[in-house]
């Protein structure tokens, strides 16, 4: 999956004032527009964005008292996506006892100015949602801020692109939903001892199919954790050989190489 990151050292994002909440899965993504004039020479000139997300940062963390910008990824007209809070952190911005439940990706644009969401904003939200899904165990859902809170964010354009599914720019379909993961069985599957059963064989033929050289035989030992360690490494996880809920997960979730 390609995604144009910027991250936080290159647009100079503040140091945050506290410690992230950790956050281990999402339903998905909630969409946001700034609420606010977004000047439309923007789409000319990158290093506007890179000021509008500056002071967005500032904003939230001077005005609002936030340790930090308050989304996960900001996307920008040259299809480009801010580093917010990133991957596995909970947000701010999707109100009180919301922010648990999605991740939140803003669109730079606003209620004056630019208002309508260039290709580039709608492509790079959708390249942040395909990120999260994969790096960041976010479902599959696509919601506006105003789902579930009492605003007009994320503007209606937006909001109305939102609502037809999020199509790609030039195309019909909103990016496909993850894989159908078997749930996680409950236990490691790690070695030494061998474990066996049924969890053991359907992780065996995953790994199979995704092309490693396994036997499928419901016995989880050197050779099945070689081939655990292999995937972890791949996937950039902690490779430690067991097959954990992150590891089972991206085991049908991850691309295909």
């Amino acid at each position: 999956m390609a995604i144009d990151l910027v991250l936080r050292r290159d647009w100079h994002a503040r140091e945050r004032h506290g410690d992230y909440t950790q956050l281990d899965s999402t339903k998905g993504v909630k969409v946001h527009y700034t609420g606010g004039r977004v000047e439309p020479g923007i789409i000319g000139d990158h290093a506007v964005c890179v000021s509008l997300v500056q002071s967005i940062q500032g904003y939230h963390m001077d005005g609002n008292g936030w340790i930090d910008i308050g989304y996960s990824f900001v996307a920008c007209p040259h299809r480009k996506v801010f580093e917010g809070r990133g991957l596995h952190h909970l947000p701010a911005a999707n109100g009180a006892g919301l922010n648990a439940g999605h991740y939140a990706v803003l669109g730079l644009v606003g209620n004056a100015g630019l208002v309508e969401p260039p290709d580039g904003v709608l492509h790079g939200i959708l390249d942040a949602v395909e990120y999260v899904r994969e790096r960041g165990n976010a479902g599959k859902e696509i919601k506006g801020h105003r789902d579930g809170y009492s605003t007009d964010c994320p503007g209606e354009p937006l909001y109305a692109w939102v609502k037809r599914g999020a199509p790609r720019p030039g195309g019909s379909t909103p990016p496909p939903d993850p894989p159908t993961t078997p749930p996680f069985p409950g236990r490691l599957l790690k070695y030494p001892p061998v474990m066996r059963g049924e969890d053991v064989r359907t992780w065996q033929q995953q790994m199979k199919v995704r092309g490693f050289e396994i036997d499928v035989d419901g016995a989880y030992g050197s050779g099945s954790r070689d081939v655990c360690l292999r995937f972890q490494r791949e996937q950039g996880i902690d490779d430690d050989g067991i097959v954990g809920p992150t590891t089972w997960r991206l085991s049908w979730e991850a691309p295909l190489t």
